[in-house]
């Protein structure tokens, strides 16, 4: 998000807390999802699609929503009015069409209102055929994963990206003498995307609390945490979004007085807990990524410079700049969706800790993008290794480990991209956890034995966050550049091997 996006979003967050507080905070959080996700899809080079991207990512969602929604949730008539709602405001953006002084919440002119209508209604014939199927839920549920992943894989695997593209321009009649795979940009996708597969397996296994559309759509899409996070869970996200910070309960038993009294105490109680942390936490965050990050994103490591660079002391400079900048600009961007959400009464749950500090590799992970660390061990580390214990001759442990945390790294490299670049990062770190873990399990009493002084104990803690944090910036050379060969060379120079 640029800044003069997160401004008004910040600022429309505190009108409305300030001057409806809890009436219509609900409606407001899901309206304004809604309008976001059109407003800060980037242009596309193909023709309509900055709009039709975030249209599929409501009627993804949509349809998320019903087959893992249980009988009662989804007769709610409730839901027939967040419906109504939301395809009346995608009805409006797309009138704007014929007004192009109102084209202020898309990203171009949107397509014509009868191609909208008509999708609408294959959606809306697909979603009423779905309806007869309810004997099928768990078939339903084992397709909406596989589809989910299969549209993941196609966005991030760069080669398939480009087919898409030339694709979707030859359906629109466009040029393909200048197609690239740069030309789909799905804003969102991948925390989109883990929001509803979290909520698709925990329906499988029977623990995913009973919401409405408008709860699930405004989980899914919320507009703080819609581009870099952090993954909230449904079960907690809905906690703060069924909350009511409102003075008013009893209000009718109470006198005048009483009534004002309590409103006096209730608005020094909003402002001490809920305005200012959030505004201190929402300056902290843009301090980060406009000051810090933007700044050091000028010498930081990148393509550019990892050519220009030969000196060994210059070249250790940039790396440091990098590991710095990806930092601030990732923590600084969940301050800001943690702030923004704190205004609305949500409380995110935080994303770092303090992650170059940490003694060792495995409490680096631990602090490290941490919502997203935490979703990769619920849904493949924890089943993987229970499936691998559960055989009848189990393997070696120190293999499970080095086959579960290589697997698993090298899927949180893979979110970022399916590139040559992604894997050997995603390889480094899990080499790098297995090897740690053997290392502790060889030396952890001796370690323990030596570390009797806090002297000693300060050396150790120091030397370790001294090596984790080189190990770490040494796999951001990985991170950065977009060729293991580009990425060989610069550590050759960080080495003195030129």
């Amino acid at each position: 998000m640029a800044l003069e996006n997160i401004l008004i979003l910040a600022a429309a967050s505190f009108l409305w807390a300030a001057l409806l507080r809890d009436r219509g905070r609900t409606w407001f959080m899901l309206i304004a999802s809604v309008l976001v996700i059109f407003w800060l899809q980037p242009t596309l080079p193909i023709r309509g699609f900055d709009f039709w991207i975030p249209v599929a990512t409501l009627v993804i969602a949509i349809f998320s929503w019903y087959i893992t929604a249980n009988d009662e949730a989804r007769r709610k008539r409730k839901n027939w009015g967040v419906f109504a709602l939301v395809a009346g405001i995608v009805l409006l953006l797309s009138l704007t069409r014929y007004f192009p002084i109102a084209q202020i919440l898309t990203a171009s002119r949107p397509p014509p209102i009868e191609t909208l209508l008509a999708v609408i209604a294959i959606s809306g014939m697909v979603f009423f055929g779905t309806a007869h199927l309810n004997r099928f839920n768990v078939t339903l549920l084992v397709i909406g994963i596989f589809i989910l992943i299969v549209v993941f894989l196609v966005l991030k695997i760069p080669a398939l990206t480009y087919w898409l593209s030339y694709g979707l321009r030859a359906l629109m009649s466009q040029s393909l003498t200048s197609v690239s795979a740069n030309d789909f940009h799905w804003l969102g996708f991948s925390y989109v995307a883990f929001r509803l597969l979290h909520t698709l397996r925990d329906r499988q296994m029977g623990r995913l609390p009973s919401v409405d559309l408008g709860e699930y759509l405004t989980y899914v899409i919320f507009f703080p945490a819609f581009t870099a996070g952090p993954i909230d869970r449904l079960e907690r996200f809905i906690k703060d979004l069924r909350a009511v910070p409102s003075p008013q309960s009893h209000k009718d038993a109470m006198t005048q007085s009483e009534k004002s009294s309590r409103l006096r105490a209730f608005e020094s109680s909003w402002l001490n807990e809920t305005v200012y942390p959030a505004g201190q936490r929402l300056l902290i965050g843009t301090f980060k990524k406009f000051v810090l990050a933007d700044s050091l994103a000028l010498i930081a490591l990148n393509e550019a410079n990892a050519a220009q660079v030969t000196s060994t002391l210059w070249m250790w400079v940039i790396v440091y700049a990098y590991a710095f900048q990806i930092y601030f600009d990732f923590s600084g961007y969940t301050d800001i969706a943690l702030g923004i959400a704190g205004l609305l009464g949500i409380k995110l749950p935080e994303n770092f800790a303090s992650p170059y500090l940490k003694p060792n590799l495995t409490q680096f992970w631990n602090n490290w993008h941490m919502t997203l660390t935490q979703w990769f061990r619920a849904y493949f580390f924890n089943p993987i290794t229970r499936w691998l214990r559960s055989w009848q001759k189990p393997m070696s442990i120190p293999m499970m480990i080095l086959l579960t945390q290589v697997a698993t790294m090298l899927l949180i490299g893979f979110w970022h991209g399916i590139t040559w670049n992604f894997t050997l990062w995603g390889l480094w770190h899990g080499l790098g956890l297995f090897i740690h873990n053997r290392w502790n399990d060889a030396t952890k009493a001796k370690a323990a034995a030596w570390a009797t002084t806090p002297a000693r104990e300060a050396m150790l803690n120091s030397s370790g966050i001294l090596l984790t944090f080189h190990f770490v910036a040494l796999g951001w050379v990985f991170f950065a550049l977009s060729s293991p060969a580009t990425s060989w060379q610069v550590i050759l120079i960080l080495f003195g091997v030129n």
